[in-house]
């Protein structure tokens, strides 16, 4: 098991997943509070059409993926904030465009659509050493937003009492629309578009079984990611799995051990 520290591919799929799974230990926390797993759904899907694009155009995909999903990410918060409709019917406006685009772009990128594959489902193979520094200026970059987790946090729990002490919850929905959209895509690589909102959201989601703080919960979903990650990229290594299947298995088992505890516990 050991041995696949010894491939340069798996170093870097590795140095990747925890890069990963620390960004999306610390949202998901406000993705399972905020109920925002629609969300991620449909940024997931933002993405396909930006990878797509990448493909027909014969560029790095993920490049066209960071400004598309991002401005996919802006416009849904945009119609939120400016209309009567509501976050879910945005999200579904944005998600059906992004399919279709996407379906046309991979249609036209001929030669191109196996190279998809790992796109969609994640692939030790394809984190690069660029992938690694564009992680890291990222996770560098939510360091310096440190100071904005308590007001988050504060406005995640109750939103109405943020609004009126005057903290600038609509700024804070921007930001944390941007910052997902961002860190989703970063993650394609290593978990694949098909299961990558599940990461933004399982962690989370056990962690909110086993814990009734919201610190708690942040602390408790980040250890979750990172130990089904790691333990996710040794099964999909030894056993030839995608690399989001195996971490995204390993993440709905640690969920159902939550779960069963959950069940016993209020029993007793």
């Amino acid at each position: 098991m050991l041995d696949a520290l010894g491939y340069p591919f798996f170093q870097r799929a590795l140095l990747a997943g925890l890069l990963v799974s620390l960004l999306s230990g610390l949202l998901s926390p406000f993705v399972v509070q905020r109920r925002l797993s629609f969300l991620g759904d449909g940024l997931a899907h933002a993405a396909f059409a930006g990878v797509a694009l990448g493909l027909f155009l014969r560029g790095e995909p993920l490049w066209f993926a960071l400004p598309f999903t991002f401005l996919v990410a802006m416009a849904i918060t945009l119609v939120k904030e400016k209309t009567e409709l509501s976050e879910d019917t945005a999200i579904g406006v944005f998600f059906a465009l992004s399919v279709a685009l996407g379906a046309v772009f991979l249609s036209k990128a001929r030669g191109y659509v196996g190279d998809a594959m790992g796109y969609l489902f994640g692939s030790l193979l394809a984190v690069s050493p660029g992938d690694l520094w564009a992680m890291g200026l990222l996770l560098l970059f939510a360091l310096f937003l440190l100071p904005l987790w308590g007001p988050l946090a504060y406005a995640t729990l109750d939103r109405e009492l943020a609004l009126s002490d005057r903290v600038p919850v609509v700024l804070h929905d921007y930001l944390l629309s941007g910052f997902l959209a961002v860190s989703l895509v970063l993650a394609v690589k290593v978990v694949g578009i098909i299961l990558v909102a599940a990461f933004l959201v399982i962690p989370g989601a056990a962690a909110r079984l086993l814990s009734r703080t919201f610190a708690g919960l942040t602390l408790l979903s980040l250890l979750l990611a990172i130990l089904s990650t790691v333990l996710g990229l040794f099964l999909s290594f030894l056993l030839d799995w995608p690399s989001g299947a195996s971490i995204v298995l390993l993440q709905a088992a640690l969920f159902g051990l939550a779960f069963v505890k959950t069940v016993f516990s209020v029993r007793k």
